[in-house]
């Protein structure tokens, strides 16, 4: 483990506002398994974790097994409507519950049979009657807190975590203007990506790279963005116009579906790019939302989820199985292209003689991630 005179903790503590005079992230944070398993303590098992969209759990009887930073939980949601997270590990042997999104009346463990509720409840123990002192009601699958709050949902594996409404401060007033509860997941995808977390959210995040990286695809329609708003919570936020919708690729505009319902003024001329620390970020634009989850795997490689969200409203009008293709081409090619440098900026964080650099005026939000992550783990 790093200790606090490592040189990476030091680089870390120089890692403070404004970003005019701050260094960025140094490259062992990028690269280095011992940060990462300090990560894994200090991010990932604190405070809350995007764990998603709510539809991802539908109905009474959804299940889905999420790893959070090696950590296996299970979501399910009761047949209330309301959503519970479990260690997804058997109270008997610890044999992993779920491994795959399903739909179940009650959750059986396939080695031994011990069944549960949906909320948690031991529900069957066969040939246990010889175990003395046995007591189901002390058997239940190991809670953790979850929330769901503008159609996402978090989950703490904190014994004691702030109320995830001070976690999220002002997001969801940032972000009224979008009706993001209303949301539906029309596309859900999920890739392994050899590099780190951070990196893959960061790339989303800035603006520098659009016109190298997105040039022959979407980077012209993008204008200089707005000031990152100044959030109350564990997230950044940053709206910028655009030419035509950002959702779309420079030769597609003409095939733009309808804006999003209530949206008005200056909000349908752009897109407000938005990271909810650590490891969820998404894209609010004119008439969807494309968001991507970052699920640490190693120091140099993660498990990444693209979900593209439509309103209802959008996803029933006649033709929308066609259009919707055009805007998931668009998010498939621009994952493509920022993965093939992403690949290469792992490669160049490997280098013995990398060093932290400086932040441009385009990648403000990259610096408020890297002020919130260095507090954390520097403390």
């Amino acid at each position: 483990m790093i200790g606090p005179q490592s040189a990476i903790i030091a680089d870390l503590r120089r890692v403070t506002p404004p970003a005019s005079r701050s260094p960025t992230l140094p490259p062992a944070v990028y690269t280095d398994p011992d940060v990462f398993t300090l990560e894994r303590d200090r991010l990932f098992r604190r405070g809350w974790v995007g764990c998603g969209r709510g539809d991802r759990w539908p109905s009474a009887g959804s299940c889905a097994p999420v790893d959070i930073a090696g950590m296996p939980v299970l979501i399910t949601r009761d047949r209330s409507g309301t959503l519970h997270a479990f260690a997804n590990s058997c109270r008997h042997r610890g044999t992993e519950l779920v491994g795959a999104p399903c739909r179940l009346a009650r959750i059986v463990c396939p080695f031994h049979a011990w069944a549960y509720a949906l909320d948690g409840r031991l529900v069957a123990a066969p040939r246990m009657e010889s175990a003395c002192g046995f007591d189901m009601a002390e058997h239940g699958l190991h809670a953790y807190h979850v929330a769901e709050r503008a159609g996402f949902v978090f989950v703490s594996l904190d014994a004691a975590p702030c109320s995830i409404d001070d976690w999220l401060g002002d997001f969801e007033a940032v972000h009224e203007p979008w009706p993001l509860d209303q949301l539906v997941t029309t596309r859900r995808l999920e890739r392994d990506i050899p590099c780190n977390w951070k990196l893959f959210l960061e790339v989303f995040n800035e603006y520098y790279h659009l016109g190298s990286v997105h040039r022959r695809t979407f980077g012209a329609i993008y204008d200089e963005p707005d000031p990152p708003d100044a959030a109350a919570g564990n997230f950044t936020s940053q709206f910028g116009t655009t030419s035509g919708t950002g959702a779309l690729k420079s030769g597609d505009q003409a095939h733009a579906l309808d804006s999003m319902p209530g949206l008005g003024g200056r909000h349908l001329s752009g897109t407000r790019y938005t990271w909810i620390y650590p490891n969820m970020t998404f894209a609010a634009g004119r008439e969807a939302m494309w968001m991507l989850e970052a699920w640490p795997r190693a120091a140099d490689s993660c498990r990444a989820v693209m979900s593209v969200c439509f309103p209802e409203e959008t996803r029933v009008v006649p033709g929308f199985e066609r259009a919707s293709r055009r805007y998931y081409q668009r998010m498939d090619e621009a994952m493509d292209e920022d993965i093939s440098i992403l690949e290469r900026q792992q490669g160049g964080m490997a280098s013995p003689d990398a060093v932290p650099g400086r932040f441009s005026a385009l990648e403000p939000s990259l610096a408020n991630f890297a002020f919130w992550y260095a507090a954390l783990l520097a403390a």
